[in-house]
Parts: C-alpha cells; sequence; structure tokens
C-alpha cells in the first residue's frame, strides 16, 4: 500500500479523521519539499494516528491573538529533525496544516497582504503595502520573520524588520510610527517552548478585529497550497532593517508612561528585573535605569534563550517563573522584583509586604493598583477634572477584577468594558481617536501633539483613554501605541512603589486602603486543560452544553442570572454593541459571579470568578479576606467539577 492508501484506510477504520485525511491528502499533493512526504510517512509508519490528527485536523486559525500554535510536534520524525543534534530544536518546524510552520505561516502572509491591499485598493490607495515585523526569542522565529518579509516582498510588498529580537509593543508602536499598513509579531507569548505564534497587526496598530480579522481568514483560506512552493526560499535583499532610531523612537513613546519623573529619582527604587530570557531586557532594562532605578538583572535569565531552561513556563503570572528573582531580591534587599514574559507585552510582580517578605501580587491587583494612583496623578496634575468626567474612561475587559469599575465609578470616570484581548481595548482607543480628529481636521499629526495636548483635545471632542488594564498581566498608559506593552508597565509600577515608599507604606498596605475605600474584591480563575483534535471536542461540548442548558445552582448558590454574549444584545458605556463571542457571564444568589470562555490562545477552557463583600472597618479586614475566600473556593471546587462533567457529555 501507497502511504495515501494507508492514510485513506485509517480514516475508513476511525483511525484518522475525516477532515485529516483530506488535509494528509492536500499536503502530499503539493508540491513540497522531500521532507515533508517523509516526515508524514514516518508518522503513517509508526501508527501515529493521534499525532497524524492533531497535526491535520483542521487549518491553524485566528483566534483573539491571531494564530498560534506547535511549530514542534510532540512526536519528532528524522525527516523534521534533520542533521540537528537530539537535543535542540529540529531543523524544520513540524509538517501539518494545525502547526506554525513554513507553510501555514507563508499562507497568511499571502492571505494578510492580500486582504490589506483590497482594503487599500477599495479607498483609493496605490502606494505598495507596507508591513513591519517583528519576533521573539523562540524556536524558529527568526526565520519564520525572514520568511514573512521575502513573501510580503515578493507579493510586491515593502517589508520592515528588526536586526533581532524585539517586543511585541515596539511593533504595535513601530506601525503607526512608521505609518504602515500592517504588522506581524512572531512570538507564541509565554506557551511552552514547543510553540510560536502569529500575531496581524492592522495599520492602527492593534490587532485585528472585525471585519478584518474574518476578512483576513477568508483571504487566507482562499489561497491553495499549490501557491506556497514559490515563496518557499527566503530573499530579503529587498527587505529594510530598522536601526537604532526605531529603538530611540519607542523609548521616547514608552517614557511618556511616566507621570511623575521626579518621585522615582528621589526614591532610588532598588528593582531585581527578569525578562526570563525574552525581549524584556532590550528596553525595560535601559527606561528603568534612566528613570532613576537602581536594577539588578537576574543573571541566569538574562539571555535570549529559546528553551526558557531556568521555569517551568515562561509566564510572569507564575510564582515559579519569579522565583530566581525574589530569591535575588530578598539576598540584595530589593523594593520589587519586575518580570517581563518573552515578548514582554506582560509583565508581574513581586512586591515587599509589611512583615518584610517579598509577596507575588495577581494581575488584577496590579492593575487596580495602578488604576487608583493614575487616577488620582492625573487629578494631581490637572490633566482631568478633580471631580472626574464621563470624557474620561478607563478600559478593561469583562473579566477583570470589579474592583476596577468601583475605583472608575469612585473617581467619576466612565468605565468601559470589553470582549477578552487587548485588541478590543485598542479598538476603544481607535474609535476616541477618529472622534477627535473628525472634530479637529484629520490632518492634524497625532504623533506630534505632547501627551496634555492629546489628553485636553480628546476630553474636548471624544473620550480621553486614560488607562487600559486586563486581568492577564497586561496594562497599557495611553494611546501612543496599541497593545498592551511590559516595558511601560515596568515603569509605571516603578513610579508607584516609589511614591508608596516616599509615603512609608507598602503596596499590600497601599491595596488595602482601596479595599477600605471601594469593599474587598478577589478573584479567581479555572483553566482546563484540552490539547488536540479530542480535547478541541470537549471545549466545544463545554460551550455548546451552557448555552442548551445553562448551570442552574452550585450547591446552595443558585444562578439569578446568565448573559449569552454569543446570543444576547451587551452594550458598553458609550452605548456600542458589544461582538457576538461564545462568552457566558452567570450572576450568582451570594451576589458573586463568574465567566466562562474559551481560550483563543491556549488549548484550554477558562472561567473567571469575581467575589466581593463590603468592609466596614480595618479591623474586619482580615475576617472579611478569610470568609470571601473560603467561600470562593468552595465554588471553584462545584464549578470545576461541573464543567469536567459537560466535557465527557
Amino acid at each position: 500500500m501507497t502511504i495515501l492508501e494507508k492514510i485513506e484506510a485509517a480514516g475508513a477504520a476511525g483511525q484518522l479523521m475525516s477532515s485529516a485525511v483530506e488535509n494528509l491528502r492536500a499536503f502530499l499533493a503539493a508540491d513540497f519539499p522531500a521532507w515533508t512526504k517523509d516526515s508524514i510517512a514516518e508518522l503513517v509508519e509508526a501508527g501515529e494516528w493521534s499525532e497524524l490528527n492533531d497535526r491535520f485536523y483542521t487549518y491553524l486559525a485566528f483566534g483573539t491573538g491571531g494564530m498560534r500554535g506547535r511549530t514542534i510536534g510532540r512526536v519528532r520524525t528524522k525527516a523534521e529533525q534533520g542533521e540537528a543534534p537530539a537535543d535542540a530544536a529540529p531543523a524544520h518546524a513540524a509538517i501539518g496544516s494545525n502547526v506554525l510552520n513554513d507553510f501555514t505561516l507563508i499562507r497568511a502572509v499571502i492571505g494578510l497582504y492580500r486582504y490589506t491591499k483590497q482594503y487599500r485598493d477599495g479607498r483609493g490607495e496605490t502606494a505598495a503595502p507596507k508591513l513591519v515585523i517583528a519576533h521573539d526569542v523562540r524556536n524558529f522565529s527568526r526565520h519564520f520573520c525572514e520568511l514573512a518579509a521575502s513573501t510580503w516582498s515578493k507579493l510586491g510588498g515593502a517589508a520592515y524588520i528588526f536586526d533581532g529580537p524585539r517586543p511585541t509593543p515596539q511593533l504595535s508602536f513601530a506601525v503607526r510610527d512608521l505609518k504602515a499598513h500592517a504588522g506581524v509579531v512572531i512570538t507564541a507569548s509565554h506557551n511552552p517552548p514547543h510553540d510560536n505564534g502569529f500575531k496581524a497587526y492592522f495599520d492602527d496598530g492593534a490587532q485585528v478585529v472585525p471585519p478584518h480579522d474574518k476578512g483576513i481568514v477568508d483571504c487566507v483560506n482562499a489561497v491553495p497550497l499549490s501557491e506556497l512552493g514559490r515563496y518557499l526560499s527566503v530573499d530579503i535583499s529587498g527587505v529594510v532593517t530598522l536601526g537604532r532610531e526605531a529603538d530611540d523612537d519607542y523609548l521616547a513613546a514608552a517614557t511618556t508612561a511616566l507621570l511623575d519623573p521626579a518621585v522615582v529619582k528621589r526614591a532610588k527604587l532598588k528593582v531585581v528585573f527578569t525578562n526570563i530570557h525574552g525581549t524584556g531586557a532590550v528596553h525595560s532594562l535601559p527606561l528603568l535605569i534612566h528613570a532613576g532605578c537602581d536594577v539588578t538583572p537576574v543573571p541566569a535569565q538574562l539571555e535570549f534563550d529559546a528553551r526558557f531552561p531556568t521555569v517551568k513556563s515562561p509566564n510572569p503570572e507564575n510564582a515559579e517563573a519569579l522565583a530566581q528573582g525574589v530569591a535575588l531580591a530578598e539576598k540584595e534587599g530589593a523594593d520589587v522584583v519586575l518580570a517581563t514574559d518573552p515578548d514582554a507585552d506582560r509583565m508581574g510582580v513581586a512586591v515587599r509586604n509589611r512583615e518584610g517578605k517579598m509577596e507575588l501580587l495577581t494581575g488584577n491587583q496590579i492593575g487596580s493598583l495602578l488604576t487608583e494612583y493614575r487616577l488620582a496623578k492625573y487629578k494631581e496634575l490637572g490633566l482631568i477634572p478633580a471631580a472626574g468626567s464621563d470624557r474620561v474612561a478607563i478600559v478593561k475587559t469583562f473579566v477583570t477584577t470589579r474592583l476596577q469599575d468601583a475605583i472608575g465609578e469612585g473617581h467619576g470616570v466612565k468605565v468601559i468594558n470589553t470582549l477578552t484581548g487587548f485588541k478590543w481595548i485598542a479598538a476603544k482607543q481607535r474609535g476616541y481617536e477618529e472622534q477627535m480628529l473628525k472634530a479637529v481636521g484629520a490632518d492634524v499629526d497625532v504623533a506630534a501633539l505632547s501627551f496634555p495636548e492629546r489628553a485636553k483635545l480628546l476630553q474636548k471632542h471624544a473620550t480621553f483613554y486614560a488607562f487600559g488594564t486586563e486581568e492577564s498581566y497586561g496594562y497599557l498608559p495611553n494611546d501612543y501605541l496599541r497593545d498592551k506593552d511590559g516595558n511601560s508597565a515596568c515603569l509605571m509600577f516603578a513610579e508607584l512603589c516609589a511614591s508608596l515608599k516616599e509615603r512609608g507604606v507598602t503596596a499590600s498596605e497601599f491595596l488595602d486602603e482601596i479595599y477600605l475605600k471601594y469593599g474587598f474584591f478577589l478573584e479567581g480563575v479555572i483553566n482546563l486543560y484540552y490539547e488536540g483534535a479530542s480535547g478541541n471536542a470537549k471545549i466545544k461540548r463545554i460551550l455548546e452544553t451552557y448555552r442548551a442548558h445553562p448551570p442552574q445552582d452550585f450547591g446552595d448558590v443558585t444562578v439569578t442570572k446568565f448573559e449569552d454574549f454569543g446570543r444576547q444584545d451587551i452594550r458598553d458605556a458609550d452605548g456600542e454593541l458589544i461582538p457576538k463571542q461564545d462568552l457566558y457571564f452567570v450572576t450568582l444568589s451570594n451576589g458573586y459571579s463568574f465567566a466562562a470562555r474559551g481560550s483563543g490562545t491556549e488549548p484550554k477552557m477558562k472561567f473567571y470568578l469575581f467575589a466581593s463583600a463590603k468592609v466596614g472597618s480595618a479591623e474586619e479586614l482580615p475576617a472579611v479576606k478569610a470568609k470571601t475566600r473560603e467561600t470562593l473556593e468552595g465554588l471553584i471546587t462545584l464549578i470545576e467539577a461541573d464543567a469536567k462533567r459537560r466535557a465527557e457529555s
């Protein structure tokens, strides 16, 4: 039997999904290098049907963060490993339609180019579409970057790349700064080392949202495999490499995150910083040092390393990823530990508490501290009215703590909730800017305006974006760029710590001040990982059964309200309709609530839980915290058990 006959027989026997058989047939028929067919043959001969299903059951699709998936298979073939040592990354990214490899990447670039050109042709623009590409430190990242640039250039576009790894926020800034028509970052953020990703950005420097995301996907899906062969060889002779000036421009924009630079210089804050082997060291270190901080990097995690060898996961929300930083902070007597993920769009921290020990904060807590500090500082500086204004907004996601809603309302500003993913926060920024330009004239160079000028014009003609945050450790100080920024976040948190140090107050004590002012808020999260084709089916079952048979109760706590964002019309505080999505919000009889959604970037089902309680005095706060935590933990157990039953139903 031929390899194709064996594949079809496995399909008939139920060992391979019909979609996997179809995609395998297409890949074998395509004019691809010999190693690709050898790799498929190895897997077929070894009977690795589960691996083949996972690799070929679908095409890697755009989610809330673009495309993200494996580049290295669970089963490595000899053809993919090539001449590379057994303990090194393979010579080739894994073959498959559901894998980020040369073929799925080229297909995405062609689709992005065609959509961008169609969009611009419709607006009467004739210049060659301009693309900026950045990449992180992961396996194949540089290769994918150059392959994408080469493909775009061969298609007739102008491509720009950096001379080495750069953070995601710099790409967002560069798209706007260079007036590019699109942008791409090759990164899988904090995913495991075997993953990589392709984040697509549009002309506003933000990740694509409707209708552009669907338009791009349609264009990608229309690209036949037969077109890909001509783009497989890399030629970057016509590609522009960005130099030091691009870095300086981004650093200048990131520095605007500081509202009170003097307090940082006075405090002489002792900072331990770790980039966890990623791109954060490129800019966070000089930004912190220039601001006046005494910075000590974590030596073992400073160098770029695609293996992320010192951590289980390069995710700054995990205690283990910050363990070396915390140990160094204890040794050096540092005030704070700041950590960025591999593409430096997220930031995690550890602070010294009232007992003198380092304590990790959650993304919700970090965002709440920054929201309270920055709104108060804006008022102190006269950038927003002392009484607040409905022309000032903080923008957050629905799954981020309700404490930030309370803080915004307490300061008299508008609170906008968006779908999960910073692209939705960026979409609000774009809307506010367009509204302002409509009033003052589209020829106004927004980039040339000072920050106070921008704040004044936006409040007069639209809404001033004061701060944006999401629970997954993402923060953005202003609208100079359009994605979360771990580098700017390091500066913002350093300023907060410096201010608290002058007051003689710890971050934990400041957080308690906030609880006493607005009430105690506590969050929890459930992550259910389901990988591969079978895992995707389980996530789908949970989502479908929630819609068809919403939960009624969890123990003695009943469901009082069920909101289906995929079916109901739900509007934000500006009155704008929230796009439809498989997101459910459940309100419980004890006042707690939770949200359920499938992750757009990882193979998991996520549940976000929200608890709150009134606090009468500082004396009763510890008891309120303990009681709330106990109740929430009980609910987590019940909600998780129910979800697992639904997954297997």
